[in-house]
């Protein structure tokens, strides 16, 4: 497998089967940090439950109405809040590295589309 950017306005992923221990990459325009394999895994999986999550809370709330959903894993902790046909996405590291990043509600649906067919498995 080859290594793997795939960006957009206000995101970006990657892969890199070849890197020694940092084999994944998010960020957005302004920032990246790089991920262990795990790290983008878990990543990747808490995403795509997150924006399951509201995809089947959408059919319950008012357009108006915001919602704020968390999912957590021991590499790392996720937020998506705002509605649900528009929200962001927020995450804190909880390795060693200690870092936090947030992508913009504009930004989410691309960068969701990208996570599931970003394959490095």
């Amino acid at each position: 497998m080859q290594r793997v950017i795939k960006s957009g306005t206000g995101w970006r992923i990657g892969w890199n089967p070849d890197a020694a221990e940092f084999k994944g990459l998010v960020g957005t325009d302004d920032w990246a940090l790089e991920l262990t394999e795990a790290e983008l895994s878990d990543f990747c999986r808490l995403l795509a439950k997150l924006a399951d999550t509201i995809k089947h809370l959408a059919t319950e709330l008012m357009d108006e109405e915001k919602i704020a959903c968390e999912a957590e894993s021991d590499l790392l902790w996720m937020e998506v809040e705002g509605y649900a046909h528009a929200y962001s996405l927020r995450f804190i590291l909880n390795t060693g590295r200690c870092v936090e990043g947030k992508w913009d509600a504009a930004a989410v649906p691309e960068l969701v589309q990208a996570t599931e067919i970003l394959k490095f498995f």
